[in-house]
């Protein structure tokens, strides 16, 4: 298994093919290998790092912490083990708010991202929902639930446990997913926002602040969406919006 000492954690890591490095980063309560469902076959012509964010999958994190700023750097560091200088980048939900942090705190990283359900705060409706993620409310999962869970968290049930916590976080975390107008004025990657119109945690209004914040950026509202909405039927045409984006012309800014 290919893994990367890095800020004090072991992260699992896979990178595949030869070309440009395009970096996958996966949603909350998942791992790496979710990407297979969206891309069943690599793109052509990338190198594709995909790891799995720290306390996730085969990713360790010993603090029992998260913040999506830490989770950040862990990646800036996996790409400096890695050699890579800039790339182009693909995150969902929890991935897309970790490269937000990537291309603010380093903008010359990220040439071109896409980033899906993403939000530059979390929302009343998220912090609801996050609430209820206790370890009480895991044991109360049935045996099926909680074995899917035990198949993709290598750590079993404490791993799963703090991934509860984390998720609980969200609902009183405030400075770690504040991205003003100003922070998001300096992203200089092209970016493609993609977002459902149904997300139930993140208000489609969320998108529209990204979308005036990024320069560089263009919008894809998905009809009838709902967070995440890149699998399933959706993942055909996801994957070749997203990769004639990250290879296409940038978009002209929006006037103020």
């Amino acid at each position: 298994m290919p893994t990367a000492r890095v800020n004090g954690i072991e992260m699992y890591y896979e990178a595949r093919g030869q070309g440009e490095p395009l970096l996958l980063l996966h949603g909350g309560m998942g791992i790496g290998a979710d990407w297979q469902h969206v891309f069943p076959s690599d793109p052509p012509g990338y190198q594709v790092i995909v790891p799995d964010l720290r306390g996730h999958g085969r990713s360790t994190n010993p603090e029992g912490t998260f913040t999506f700023k830490r989770c950040a750097t862990d990646i800036l560091a996996l790409l400096d083990r890695l050699e890579v200088r800039g790339v182009k980048a693909i995150g969902m939900s929890m991935g897309a708010k970790t490269l937000l942090h990537v291309a603010t705190a380093q903008p010359d990283r990220v040439d071109a991202m896409v980033l899906v359900s993403a939000a530059p705060y979390f929302p009343e409706a998220l912090r609801h929902a996050a609430a209820q993620f206790t370890r009480e409310s895991f044991a109360r999962l049935s045996t099926s639930e909680r074995d899917a869970l035990r198949r993709r968290h290598a750590g079993g049930d404490e791993q799963i446990r703090q991934l509860y916590d984390m998720t609980r976080g969200f609902a009183t975390s405030y400075d770690d997913l504040s991205f003003t107008p100003p922070l998001l004025g300096t992203i200089t990657a092209r970016t493609l926002i993609v977002h459902g119109d149904r997300d139930p945690y993140y208000p489609v209004e969320l998108a529209l602040e990204l979308f005036r914040g990024i320069p560089r950026s263009a919008l894809w509202v998905v009809a009838y969406g709902a967070h995440g909405p890149i699998f399933g039927p959706m993942a055909g045409p996801f994957a070749a919006a997203a990769l004639a984006h990250l290879s296409g012309p940038a978009p002209r800014p929006v006037d103020a």
